[in-house]
């Protein structure tokens, strides 16, 4: 199973809501921190809701 790493490269500020929900389930708190996920569907419908904040690369 491939592995994420998924890096906050913008601030939260004026995101929605919802956006800011996101950042939160993913383990995002600050910029430029970064965080490991396992590739699922579940992990990929939220990043697609803060594509413009993050910043992904595949870990191998």
């Amino acid at each position: 199973m491939a592995r994420l790493k998924i890096t906050q490269v913008r601030s939260q500020i004026g995101a929605t809501a919802r956006q800011r929900r996101n950042l939160e389930a993913l383990g995002l708190k600050r910029i430029n921190q970064s965080v490991e996920h396992d590739d699922s569907s579940i992990i990929l419908g939220m990043i697609e809701r803060v594509k413009h904040l993050v910043k992904v690369e595949e870990v191998k």
